[in-house]
Order: structure tokens, then sequence, then C-alpha cells
């Protein structure tokens, strides 16, 4: 019996650090989940355990080595950006992981953007939104103000994706979809780094660049897999549908965050796109890919909490509800104005639902209706930001809302120009990291079905 060719993708997220075996066609064949407990950094403040994750990246891989029916042909890595990995003179990190959520110091920031141009015209070249350490350029350089000896002993800082390529390739590479994920490094208008990087001494700490699509052997010379480079997470989901549609699309990416992504718009950021949380993410090939956030996934948790206590149901219960057009009707004349995408300006940091009087909803699933609404409200005005400028047709939906009929006829009801399609795709990150590699290790055409299309075509009576 042949062992079965198959690729190693390590996808891992802030909650679920994933492994997953795909066959040449792209079907997961084994499938493995951890979580760990977080640890502190040198501040108290809580933090990504560093080395349990090493560990278990390198144990479960060292496991699935040893079954007899997969050959891994091939590894890669997708994982969340905004995380650097210090690694000093030995190869071994000096330095925890620290949380991009980490508060940021006020006098640093104003002393950076003071010395290196305005938020605003500096947001617009690096086409990143001021976000503190989500930025995580200014990672490195809190560390070079705030700990001076650290800065100087560190050899290399990469990016997550480029530490588990480290581990093992034993090289160390940078990657350009995680330096051009809003990470105040990247000149977009000149396509070099922003030249604050080298003017800081922070540039000989980034390793070259490495091409998202070549490979490189392992360091241990007992396996004969190639190893990727690792890509940042949102870049990788996009790769499937690059890899499947030529024409113009945006990818409404939905979970804890809702990122709209439009690989084929080239307009530039203008400041309100930045004051909304607009920006540009990098494909794999080094092109730009302009992108709105929400923090919907994440709203959509927290209010269906809010409902059920109210209620005294289960959570559970709105998971799969059913689409009701009456009660969206009967809201929208209940609520007109805020109802209405052409309404007032829609608040993108939070919906209209958190101030809503849970009391003047008749049932829950008039209150659930609400809060979809709400949120959908917001996601047009996100969407409809990238979407300016290119002549795109079809939007895809993939992730939690996509699941969401509620979600998915109303996002096709305020979009009735374009074609919605909710889409399902085991594990599209993981996908995508293997996808960018595929003609290092599969020798099959790529499959056309690795996406399955749900079409949505639902139009209200009355216009939203």
């Amino acid at each position: 019996m042949h062992a079965q060719p198959v690729i190693a993708i390590f996808d891992v997220g802030k909650t679920n650090k994933k492994l997953f075996l795909f066959d040449e066609n792209y079907k997961i064949v084994l499938e493995r989940s951890a979580r760990f407990t977080e640890t502190l950094d040198e501040d108290g403040e809580p933090c990504e355990n560093l080395e349990s994750l090493r560990l278990s990246v390198l144990d479960s891989l060292h496991e699935v080595l040893q079954l007899k029916e997969y050959e891994i042909k091939a590894i890669n890595f997708s994982t969340y950006g905004a995380s650097f990995v210090y690694l000093g003179d030995d190869g071994n990190p000096i330095a925890p992981l620290y949380n991009y959520l980490k508060e940021y110091p006020e006098v640093l920031k104003k002393q950076f953007y003071n010395t290196y141009g305005c938020e605003e015209e500096f947001s617009y070249r690096t086409a990143s939104p001021v976000l503190g350490s989500l930025n995580s350029g200014m990672q490195v350089y809190r560390i070079k103000y705030e700990k001076p000896d650290l800065f100087r002993s560190i050899k290399y800082a990469l990016h997550l994706p480029q530490y588990f390529n480290f581990l093992f390739s034993g090289r160390a590479f940078s990657d350009i979809t995680s330096i051009g994920c809003h990470t105040n490094l990247w000149d977009f208008q000149k396509n070099e780094y922003h030249y604050w990087v080298k003017q800081e001494g922070v540039l000989e700490k980034l390793a070259p660049l490495f091409p998202c699509d070549q490979v490189m052997t392992p360091i241990s010379s007992d396996h004969n897999y190639k190893v990727g480079i690792g890509l940042h997470d949102s870049s990788a989901a996009l790769i499937p549908y690059l890899l499947n549609f030529r024409q113009p699309f945006v990818l409404v990416s939905t979970g804890t965050w809702c990122i709209s992504l439009n690989p084929f718009n080239n307009l530039p950021l203008t400041k309100n796109d930045l004051a909304n949380d607009c920006l540009c993410y990098m494909s794999y090939e080094g092109k730009p890919v302009k992108a709105s956030r929400l923090f919907a996934g994440y709203e959509h948790e927290q209010q269906v909490k809010r409902i059920s206590d109210h209620f005294h149901q289960s959570v559970l219960k709105y998971r799969n509800m059913e689409f009701n057009p009456g009660i969206i009707t009967r809201l929208q004349k209940k609520d007109k104005l805020s109802n209405n995408k052409n309404g007032s300006t829609i608040l993108l940091k939070k919906s209209r639902f958190e101030q809503r009087d849970m009391s003047s909803f008749a049932t829950d699933e008039e209150a659930y209706h609400q809060l979809v609404l709400d949120i959908v409200l917001q996601q047009y005005t996100s969407t409809q930001m990238v979407l300016n400028g290119a002549p795109v047709k079809r939007i895809f939906v993939d992730g939690g809302f996509s699941k969401n009929f509620i979600y998915m006829n109303l996002l096709a009801s305020f979009f009735p120009d374009k074609e919605i399609f909710a889409t399902s795709m085991a594990q599209a990150t993981a996908i995508g990291a293997a996808l960018s590699i595929h003609k290092h290790w599969n020798k099959r055409a790529l499959s056309n079905d690795i996406i399955e299309l749900k079409y949505y075509s639902f139009k209200l009576e009355e216009s939203l």
C-alpha cells in the first residue's frame, strides 16, 4: 500500500491552533487541534505562550511524520498577524510574543508621529490606520526606546508565520503578506519599506523577503518535504478565490472580525477610509488588497447573550434561525430611519443594537432579526468602502455569517446589483497556504470544486 501524498498546514489563530493534512484534492484527511493558556509578559500583560506553541508545532509534526499511511510532501503556515518573535544570535526567542491588543504608550506614539509625519499622512503612505500595538512595527519601535538592551540583542524580528518556517528550515526570512498588513513598515506609495524603518535601525532586524510561492528545504536531512515561508491568515484566505475566479469580486471574510477584501480596487485610501478602519493588506503576489474591517462577529456573540438572557432562551437557538421577511418589514416601518441603508451615517465601531431596549421587542425572534439587521447595515457601509472604483459584480461571504440565513438574505437585499454567494470551504486560510505552494508538492491540476457556492437573491418589498 502506497502512502498518500499530503501537505501539512499549521493554522494558528488567537484561540485555536490547528494542524491539517490535505490530500492532492485539498480534502482534509487529518485534523489536530489545541488550545493554550496564555502566559504573562514582563509587564503582567497576557500574551501567547510561545514555548508551548513551539513545542506543540514540533511535536505534532513529528507525530504525523510517523504515520505510515501519509507521505508529507510539504508544510506551510498561516497565522494571525501583528505578532513578532524576537530571536537572538543563537536563534532562540529572547522576548515574549507580545499581545497585539496591549495598550500602546501615548508618549511614544506622539514621539513617533511627530518625527515621521502626522498620523493622517503617515497612515496614507503605509495603508495602516493608527492602531497602536496592532501596527507591529510600533512594537519594535517601543522595544528600542523602552528596552534598548533587548533591542540591541535582537538578531531578527520575525512575524509568527516566518518563525514557524524558521523552526523547520533554520533560515530567517520575511514575507510580504505579513510585512504589508497594517504594520506601519511598508510604504505602499513607493512599494518599499518606509524610510523610518532604516532610520531607526529596524531594517537590519528584519530578515530578507522571500516569495510566498516558493519553498525551501528543511533543516533536517532526514526529511524530503518542502517548507513554505508562511502567510498572514487574511491574505491566505483570499488565495482560493483568486485562483478560482477571474472576474472581479469582493470577499467578505466573517469571524470575530468581518473583513471585506477587494483585490481589484486600485484607488488609494482616502482620509475617510483610514478614519473608518479601512486599510490595505498585501496579496501573496505582492499586490495591495483594499480592505475594511468590522468587529461584528464579536458584537454578534455579545448581543446574542443579551437577547438570550432577556428572553430566557439558550444561545444555541439562534445558530440556525430561519429568515422571516415579515419581521424585517415590521422593523422597517417601526424604525424607518435607523433601519435604512440610505439613512443617517452608520457608526462602524458598534451597531445600534447595543443601545436598543430589549423590552421594545415582542419576541426574541424579533430582537434577533433586529440585531442581524443592524449588523448588516454596518456591513453594507463597510463593504461599500472597498467597492467604490471597482467593477465588482460578485460578493462572496465565507466564515460564520455565511451560514446565517438572516444575514445572507439581508445582505442580498442591500446589494441588489450584485450576485451574493455564501461560500463553503473547509478551512479557507489553511487551504490558501497550501495552494500558494501547489506547484512544489502537487502534480495534479487545481480542482475546481474546492469552493461550494450558494446563491442568495432575496429582495425586500420595501427597499432598505
